[in-house]
C-alpha cells in the first residue's frame, strides 16, 4: 500500500485537484494498492467540526477535465499524518515549510513539492490568486502523472 496526502494552503483548490487526479490515474492503471487524501497547511477554510468544500471553480475544472470527484471537506495537515503517509507532497515552497512546521521535519524523507517529480523546481499555479484554473489543473496533471510513472 502507498499512501500520499497532498497539501496545499487551505485544501479547497489544489490538494483537492491532486488527490482526485492521481486517484484517476490509479485508477486507470489499475493500481488499487494506491491510497490519496488531501490536506491543508492553515485553518482557513475549516470553520468547527467541518471545513469547506472544494472551491466551485476547481470542481468545474475537474468537471471539466473528466476526473472524478466526491464530497469532500477541508481538513489540516496534523503531526500524525506523518508516520500515517509514505509521501506528503506539497504544491509550492511555503507549503512545503509549513508541512515541516507542522510534521515536525522530514527525517525519513516523505516530504517533497509536486512539480519535482518532473524535474522542475517550480510552484505548482496557485488559481486562489490568479483565478486561472487551467494552469494549476496543468501543473498537478504534470505533477501527478509524473509521479505516478514512479510509483
Amino acid at each position: 500500500m502507498i499512501r500520499i496526502m497532498f497539501v496545499c494552503h487551505g485544501n479547497i483548490c489544489r490538494s483537492p485537484m491532486a488527490e482526485y487526479i492521481m486517484k484517476k490515474l490509479a485508477a486507470d492503471a489499475g493500481r488499487d494498492d494506491i491510497i490519496c487524501a488531501s490536506s491543508a497547511t492553515s485553518t482557513e477554510e475549516i470553520w468547527g467540526d467541518i471545513g469547506n468544500p472544494i472551491y466551485p471553480p476547481a470542481k468545474d475544472m475537474m468537471h471539466r477535465r473528466g476526473i472524478p470527484f466526491d464530497e469532500h471537506h477541508a481538513v489540516q495537515l496534523r503531526r500524525s499524518d506523518y508516520a500515517a503517509y509514505d509521501l506528503i507532497i506539497g504544491m509550492d515552497s511555503a507549503n512545503i515549510r509549513n508541512i515541516m512546521r507542522i510534521t515536525g521535519g522530514d527525517p525519513d524523507g516523505k516530504i517533497h513539492k509536486l512539480l519535482s517529480f518532473a524535474g522542475s523546481s517550480r510552484d505548482v499555479a496557485d488559481p486562489w490568486y490568479s483565478g486561472d484554473f487551467s494552469t494549476a489543473f496543468d501543473d498537478i496533471m504534470t505533477g501527478c502523472t509524473a509521479l505516478m510513472a514512479k510509483l
